[in-house]
């Protein structure tokens, strides 16, 4: 595969995660590039270790550095493929791409990937989880990453078609990274919604699902009362998109990912606006 495909991996301290998403990319036996921000843990150095191209440096947000991937890594295979640190690729996912990429029509551009999300040992199948399609394999020169701060998705020259089999997204730095991470994922939102690029901007490339998430997301969730939106966001998801059949993780998860991370960001933008009205009343 290394005339065909070369394999992208942003990271940040990522050494609990990285081992086994490399274990899962080696049986491509492609080339293998691993962009990581500075990491303090021993990331660089398991890369290094697995025959990898490690580039180190600061980047803004992921938009940034996947578009600094994206023109700048000496990639000159005709297909890239991007994979997450905390993810790794079925043994099916693996067949079909050497299968697949040597007889792709010039007019398909990229190719979507669904994503399989594990949370605390427990597939979480319910609750609008799954399927989950993003474009993570692309030619080489046909696509750029959307300049946003969460949500980004990649615009493509040419057509996308689906891939059968998944990734697998199953990150093991626990419930406490979660939690943390999200917060910085909420601060993000709040940074798109005052700057107006989110909810309503869009790609003009976006996968239906994405399209459909963003357009309801813009349309339908931010135009009901907030703090209300959480809850009835979480009712929607955990009943009547059968979250519950996903079991205590499911509980968990839906939770946190339907109310508690929605609630928090509904929190912070009440901050901000009862500051503004503090300041105007003086």
């Amino acid at each position: 595969m290394k005339d065909l495909l070369s394999v992208y991996i942003p990271t940040l301290n990522e050494e609990i995660n990285l081992p086994q998403c490399l274990a899962s990319v080696s049986k491509l036996g492609a080339t293998v590039y691993v962009v990581d921000s500075n990491s303090t843990d021993r990331t660089a150095e398991i890369a290094k270790a697995a025959g990898c191209e490690v580039v180190t440096g600061n980047w803004g947000t992921f938009s940034d550095k996947m578009n600094w991937a994206i023109s700048e890594l000496p990639i000159k295979t005709p297909w890239t493929l991007r994979i997450d640190a905390d993810e790794w690729m079925t043994d099916e996912l693996i067949v079909e791409l050497k299968s697949k990429l040597r007889d792709s029509p010039e007019e398909v551009g990229a190719y979507s990937i669904n994503r399989r999300v594990y949370f605390l040992n427990r597939w979480i199948r319910h609750g609008g989880m799954y399927p989950l399609w993003g474009v993570r394999l692309w030619r080489t020169g046909r696509a750029r990453c959307e300049v946003r701060e969460l949500d980004e998705h990649m615009d493509i020259i040419g057509r996308i078609e689906n891939l059968q089999h998944d990734i697998v997204d199953e990150g093991q730095r626990g419930l406490t990274h979660w939690v943390q991470k999200h917060n910085q994922y909420a601060d993000a939102e709040i940074r798109e919604i005052l700057r107006e690029q989110q909810p309503t901007d869009s790609s003009n490339t976006l996968i239906h699902q994405a399209a459909k998430k963003r357009w309801m997301k813009a349309n339908l969730y931010y135009r009901f009362p907030k703090f209300w939106r959480a809850l009835f966001f979480w009712i929607y998801r955990y009943f009547f998109k059968l979250g519950f059949l996903d079991g205590i993780p499911g509980l968990i998860y839906h939770t946190l990912h339907g109310f508690w991370f929605r609630f928090l960001i509904d929190s912070k933008l009440y901050e901000i606006e009862n500051s503004k009205r503090k300041v105007g009343s003086r």
